[in-house]
């Protein structure tokens, strides 16, 4: 648990993803192991390019984080998410349609994109979001050879 207030805490992620944009990694040079470093924008442009043009700058969308998290230890740090931002915790993991609408429909965004990061274990659920008449058409998956902590990170 954080000592800070859930507003400190909300303004501290939203400072840590703005550097995140600010300083992101292009996909040139080596990280501290000597592995060569991926482009950050791998993701959001393997969705959103056409013909080889980047229209990342233009793109309206929204992304579910859809992992399993492994049980126990996923559902604590669900827990732990939950209790510092009043998230319920249960539905973060259980994502039915109804519950992405209601997030979604206040802020207009039902009529864009809805991008779904997965590591492919909670199919059920994927398939009930694709089943759904209004967002169903919307959905989109970041292709596996372009999902990684960094790209996920970045959408």
């Amino acid at each position: 648990r954080t000592p800070s207030s859930k507003k400190v805490f909300r303004a501290s992620s939203f400072y840590t993803l703005r550097t995140l944009f600010e300083h992101y990694n292009t996909g040139e040079g080596y990280d501290l192991y000597g592995n060569t470093v991926r482009d950050m924008c791998s993701g959001i442009d393997s969705l959103f390019s056409e013909d080889g043009e980047n229209m990342r700058s233009s793109a309206v969308y929204s992304v579910i984080h859809l992992r399993y998290l492994e049980g126990l230890p996923g559902k604590r740090l669900l827990d732990g998410v939950a209790w510092n931002t009043g998230c319920d915790p249960a539905a973060a993991l259980q994502m039915e349609p109804d519950y992405v609408k209601s997030i979604l429909a206040p802020l207009g965004m039902l009529e864009h994109p809805i991008v779904v990061i997965t590591d492919g274990q909670n199919r059920v659920i994927l398939e009930k979001l694709w089943a759904d008449p209004e967002i169903g058409k919307r959905i989109q998956i970041v292709p596996s050879a372009a999902s990684w902590f960094g790209g996920d990170a970045t959408l």
